[in-house]
């Protein structure tokens, strides 16, 4: 990447869940990426030993701010407390599992630097080198993709990534009420209801098997398919996105423990 991203401070939500074989490496990973990061994690009432590992790293001033649900709530729900306490200019959310490389997060950054763009998938299906795993799950995301497609009017390949990294004053305004992995969906539909400019990215992806502590399940992917529809269907709608007009953080208001 070129200089496009001077100037501009990145906000990294990392959702967190009994992640303590790997939280301490992707942290670091996030940190060592040449960008002016500021890392948010929040903690969705992890049962193993994350929370206190996450604590170490806050002590040693890797972590900019940590913060913690007292349950679990959910991806979607994590997410949205990191969302409200984001500073930087973009976001972007960031798993702990390993699966997707920060260091590709200045290549997304750049659509958006160059005001070409106010969010940007990173597409693992737009030829980046990925480990090859489950068929069922390929064919489930791309129905999702389909079908969250023939709602929003957009031609994503990959709906479901992890990797959507959104200008703050614009994810800021969106009406996010999902607390699991329908997120993903849902932040798709408000971004298009805003008129957003979405480019795609080709990114890497180092998938993980339930063995090594993959979360999602077809449960997910059914309720993905009412989450496309509640989205895209029912409201609220979001006004038609003006870069530098901010509106209020719906996000306010969540409940967290530091």
């Amino acid at each position: 990447m070129h200089d496009s991203g001077a100037g501009i401070r990145l906000s990294v939500v990392m959702p967190v869940y009994n992640e303590e074989e790997t939280v301490a490496d992707s942290i670091r990973r996030v940190r060592a990426v040449p960008l002016d990061v500021e890392l948010i994690c929040v903690d969705d009432g992890s049962r193993d030993n994350t929370l206190a590992r996450l604590r170490e790293l806050e002590a040693e001033g890797v972590i900019h701010r940590l913060l913690a649900h007292p349950r679990n709530r959910g991806k979607g729900a994590a997410v949205r407390t990191g969302i409200a306490a984001a500073t930087g200019d973009v976001i972007v959310i960031q798993d702990a599992d390993l699966e997707y490389d920060p260091f590709e997060l200045p290549r997304l950054l750049e659509p958006i630097a160059d005001g070409r763009a106010d969010a940007v998938f990173g597409s693992r299906f737009l030829g980046g080198p990925h480990r090859v795993l489950y068929f069922w799950h390929r064919l489930g995301n791309g129905a999702l993709t389909l079908l969250s497609n023939m709602f929003t009017d957009l031609n994503l390949t990959d709906m479901e990534t992890c990797y959507k990294m959104v200008r703050a004053d614009l994810l800021k305004s969106l009406p996010l009420r999902t607390d699991r992995f329908g997120i993903e969906p849902e932040l798709t539909a408000r971004l298009a209801q805003a008129r957003a400019r979405i480019y795609e990215v080709p990114i890497s992806y180092a998938g993980r098997t339930y063995a090594e502590g993959k979360k999602i399940g077809w449960r997910d992917g059914v309720a993905a398919l009412w989450h496309i529809v509640r989205a895209n269907v029912l409201g609220p709608r979001v006004p038609r996105y003006a870069p530098g007009v901010t509106a209020p953080a719906l996000q306010e208001g969540e409940k967290v423990n530091g």
